[in-house]
């Protein structure tokens, strides 16, 4: 899977870390934010630069932590078609695709740690939007993605 993945300084260590464990995997990984703890890259830099990789196609999902995994969440979320959730557990991670169809994973380092933060990340990759749901939610979720999409046009002009 071609993912993109970014940290801000805060967040360096547990970026690297799950960047390691992703191209072990054998996923292509692009890292858009800070590469160099010296010149660390901010949220307003790095989200951004996520996102337009989602926009564009160059990155099927993405990956982005900060200290809470707030401030990437937001900058990110400024992008039409970029849906990221701040998660802190390896239910969220699932769900956030399940019923959200997140794009976009962020997370906090200064609430994570390394296990938990792997474990979160590969059942957010591996996790399908409406994933072993009845027909009858597939429904219903899938229309409020619809509705959302919708809003998303008007407000995204």
């Amino acid at each position: 899977m071609k993912i993109v993945i970014g940290s801000d300084k805060m967040g360096y260590g547990l970026k690297e870390a799950v960047k390691a464990m992703l191209t072990e995997q054998g996923h292509e990984v692009t890292d858009v934010g800070t590469t160099d703890i010296e010149q660390p890259k901010p949220h307003t830099v790095t989200a951004p630069a996520a996102a337009k990789a989602i926009q564009t196609g160059e990155a099927e999902r993405g990956i982005l932590i900060c200290g809470t995994g707030m401030g990437m969440s937001i900058a990110a979320n400024k992008h039409k078609g970029v849906y990221a959730s701040v998660v802190e557990s390896v239910y969220a991670a699932e769900y956030c695709r399940k019923i959200n169809n997140a794009n976009v994973l962020c997370m906090g380092a200064f609430i994570l740690g390394e296990t938990m933060a792997k474990e979160m990340v590969n059942i957010f990759l591996t996790t399908d939007f409406t994933q072993d749901f009845p027909e009858w939610r597939v429904e219903f979720v899938t229309k409020q993605q619809e509705i959302l999409a919708a809003y998303e046009e008007e407000q995204f002009r």
